[in-house]
């Protein structure tokens, strides 16, 4: 793909990102549709995962695949149907996810909502400049700070997120340092 439609076609899924983001937490009826679906843990096992393509586009500098990717792991939460039962503990998870996400938008929350920006930015800074001892710490750090996240401000339900976590984390990882063997022998 040539180099400005490559560009035009990626903004129009980040903007297509925007718009979902927005109607996210702004569409109620939609909010809770998705969150719906958000019970199904398969979404939470798959998400970490759309970081591996994330980072391959932005090797490639393919501005449609950094993020038609980027689109694709936001959307994933309701790719799957509504659970007929969930566990306990994922059910008071996504109940305080959901308090966060509709509850007021205090400056501390703010600031700590900018680190999903921030995570996306050095991500693909880190894999655009193909430093990959920063892009391994980004990777490593968010998940842990993920984690650390879950538990601080929901208790033990924030274990929830553990094995789709460290799964994610340890796939990422693996795929990645992957790719980069076989680079380096190119």
């Amino acid at each position: 793909m040539k180099r400005k439609m490559d560009f035009v076609f990626g903004m129009l899924f980040a903007a297509a990102t925007i718009v979902f983001i927005v109607l996210f937490l702004t569409n109620n009826t939609f909010f809770n549709w998705a969150f719906e679906r958000h019970h199904n843990i398969l979404s939470w096992y798959i998400r970490p995962l759309f970081i591996i393509p994330i980072v391959i586009f932005a090797f490639k500098k393919s501005f449609t695949g950094i993020f038609a990717s980027i689109f694709a792991l936001f959307t994933s939460m309701f790719w799957f149907p509504a659970p007929s039962a969930s566990n306990p503990q994922v059910l008071e998870f996504l109940a305080f996810e959901m308090d966060y996400l509709k509850g007021p938008w205090t400056a501390p929350k703010i600031v700590m909502s900018l680190a999903v920006p921030l995570f996306f930015f050095m991500l693909l800074m880190a894999a655009w400049k193909r430093n990959w001892k920063l892009l391994l710490g980004v990777i490593i750090g968010a998940a842990v700070l993920k984690f650390i996240w879950s538990i601080a401000f929901s208790g033990e339900a924030g274990m929830s997120i553990l094995k789709p976590a460290l799964l994610g984390l340890i796939l990422c990882v693996g795929v990645l340092s992957y790719f980069l063997r076989k680079i380096k022998r190119s």
